[in-house]
């Protein structure tokens, strides 16, 4: 087999009988992120520290790390990446909604990219002082980063369910074991 047809076979299998699996990854890795996001909001709202010094849980652990760019563009580049490969098991209704949080989550990358180069090139978007995204021109960062992650988060989360949830149009589409309908293709393989 070729490295081209055991990827796409890698590709059909996460969308397939590993489905369930990948997703729930995936949502373990999307509720840290959130975590350290409410970390950090909680940190500068609550305990009324500076921005600079509210780093989440692991930028008390590793502040190098959380204020690395590459840190962030890594998680959005994931983020896109799996997004982009997992959805081809989601269909109807639920597709929908995925490829909303998808095209969001694009652009959230790109936003990323920018800010990555930036850090890289020592030179800012309009004469900023530090790197600078173009929806950080309105919004402040902890905030900004709060209000990517709920429009990517919401359109993710109306996809897993209705995902779960199949209408009969939307069954005879579905080749994954996620919910009440893998379950029952997998007793009918078995069988």
């Amino acid at each position: 087999m070729t490295a081209a047809g055991r990827a796409s076979g890698f590709v059909a299998a996460l969308n397939g009988r590993w489905h369930k699996a990948a997703l729930l990854a995936y949502t373990v890795v999307v509720l840290g992120h959130w975590a350290e996001h409410l970390a950090q909001a909680f940190q500068v709202y609550v305990l009324g520290w500076p921005v600079r010094e509210a780093n989440g849980a692991l930028g008390l652990l590793a502040p190098w790390l959380v204020t690395s760019e590459w840190l962030h563009y890594g998680y959005a580049v994931g983020m896109m990446i799996a997004f982009i490969v997992l959805r081809h098991a989601f269909t109807g209704r639920a597709g929908t909604w995925w490829r909303a949080a998808m095209w969001i989550q694009i652009w959230h990358h790109f936003e990323h990219l920018l800010l990555l180069v930036q850090a890289l090139t020592g030179e800012y978007l309009l004469g900023a002082a530090a790197p600078t995204s173009i929806a950080q021109l309105v919004i402040p960062r902890v905030e900004l980063h709060l209000f990517y992650n709920t429009i990517v988060f919401v359109p993710m989360v109306v996809a897993m369910v209705l995902h779960n949830r199949p209408n009969p149009a939307e069954l005879a589409d579905l080749r994954c074991t996620c919910g009440a309908h893998g379950a029952r293709r997998l007793e009918a393989a078995k069988a």
